[in-house]
C-alpha cells in the first residue's frame, strides 16, 4: 500500500486561517502603538520649542516674545504640525507665550513659565493670560 507523506488541503487551509487571525490581531495592536509614537514625537518637538522661544527672546534684546509664533526660530519645532489632523495654537505677547497641540487624547501645552504637560479635553482656541492651565 502506498503511503503519501504531506499535508492535506484542509490542514493547509486551517494553518492559513490561523496565521491570518494572528496577523490581524498584531495589526490592530500596532495601530495603538503608532498613535502613541506620534504623540510622543509631538511632545518632544513642543518641549524643544522652548529653546526656540528663548532664542527668539534673546534675539529681540531679551525684552519681548511678540511675534514668536511667526518667527523662524520656532518653525523647526512646528514643522509638520499643521498637517491634516494635527492642530496647534501658538500665542505670544511681550512677556509670555503659550503653545498647545492636540494629541490623540487631550492636548499638550508649553508656556513661558516653563510649564510643560498633558491636559485632558479639547485643544482650546485661545489660552487666557498666555499660560497653560
Amino acid at each position: 500500500m502506498k503511503h503519501n507523506k504531506g499535508f492535506t488541503l484542509i490542514e493547509l487551509l486551517v494553518v492559513i486561517a490561523i496565521i491570518g487571525i494572528l496577523a490581524s490581531i498584531v495589526l490592530v495592536s500596532l495601530s495603538g502603538a503608532r498613535v502613541r509614537a506620534r504623540d510622543a514625537g509631538i511632545r518632544a518637538d513642543l518641549a524643544g520649542s522652548r529653546i526656540g522661544a528663548e532664542l527668539f527672546y534673546s534675539t529681540t534684546g531679551g525684552n519681548t516674545y511678540y511675534g514668536l509664533c511667526s518667527s523662524l526660530q520656532l518653525a523647526p519645532y512646528l514643522a509638520g504640525k499643521g498637517a491634516p489632523g494635527v492642530n496647534y495654537v501658538c500665542e505670544s505677547n511681550e512677556q509670555s507665550y503659550v503653545i498647545g497641540v492636540a494629541l490623540s487624547s487631550g492636548y499638550f501645552c508649553v508656556d513661558s513659565r516653563r510649564v510643560v504637560g498633558d491636559y485632558l479635553g479639547p485643544l482650546p482656541a485661545t489660552f487666557p493670560g498666555f499660560v497653560c492651565p
